[in-house]
């Protein structure tokens, strides 16, 4: 399940890739699909594991072009173990409601990622995760889960306030919303129960087939309770700090399917 729209976030040949807090590694594989270098990093050494496996399956199968990299590194996403300046890209999908000093890892991702170089940053959205809040204390207080909701103008005030021009944005996964409230209604550890069991495998059957319905459904619900929101930014080139960015220069557009462009 992708959440980052690599439409609004170009990768492949050429641009080193770090996937922070890479969990299963779902955005690494897709990256490493497209030609570019990519580090799976998380803190966590079974995923990991998983990840590295994977990743020789893929080069064994020749899913990803001759000559790409990808590796697994294992660390804090609080003091990273990487150079200034060492991606062109970062891919930061539901990490910071994880994170009690969220800033720093902003600040440690502005810091790894070259200037001119473009980062996108995914949490779970206001709405849908209040709701899950409120009909489930399990939910965000088992240990590991989520310690904060950020509202967009947040996450984005946070972000800009470490240096970043913020570009595009976008909601994601609005179907998997009311599995999820569910989940919290009948018990978070409740796999069996039957509709829990109905609307997983809606959300199966719409993985694996795509069917037009679903999909609809789901870009048009999007907007409204999008499970996840999606910030696009960019850290600018040393000559350009004292500029604002807002999304509509030359660099990047705002508009749907706009595209932050930088100069790596």
């Amino acid at each position: 399940m992708i959440t980052v729209d690599f439409t609004l976030f170009p990768v492949g040949p050429g641009n080193r890739v770090l996937d922070l807090g890479c969990g299963g590694g779902r955005h690494a594989f897709e990256v490493y699909r497209r030609g570019a270098d990519v580090v799976a990093f998380d803190q966590n050494e079974n995923d990991l594991a998983d990840v590295a496996t994977m990743f020789a399956a893929m080069r064994a199968e020749g899913e990803a072009p001759a000559g790409t990299e990808a590796e697994t590194v294992k660390g804090d996403a609080l003091d990273m173990p990487f150079d200034d300046g060492m991606f062109d890209r970062v891919i930061a999908a539901e990490i910071f409601e994880h994170i009690p000093h969220d800033t720093l890892g902003m600040k440690e991702l502005y810091r790894v990622l070259k200037p001119g170089g473009i980062a996108a940053v995914t949490v779970p959205s206001w709405l849908p995760e209040r709701v899950c809040w409120a009909l489930s204390e399990d939910y965000h207080t088992n240990e590991g889960g989520h310690i904060r909701i950020y509202t967009r103008a947040e996450l984005e005030a946070k972000l800009k306030a470490t240096g970043f021009q913020i570009g595009p944005h976008h909601h994601a996964h609005a179907l998997h919303a009311p599995y999820w409230w569910i989940k919290c209604a009948v018990g978070t550890d409740n796999n069996d129960h039957p509709l829990a069991k109905a609307y997983h495998k809606l959300l199966v059957w719409d993985m694996m087939e795509a069917p037009a319905v679903t999909r609809v459904s789901e870009r048009l619900l999007n907007p409204v309770i999008g499970k996840s929101v999606v910030v696009y930014l960019r850290k600018p080139l040393d000559t350009e700090r004292e500029r604002e960015f807002d999304g509509r220069s030359t660099r990047a557009d705002a508009a749907p399917g706009a595209t932050i462009r930088d100069t790596v």
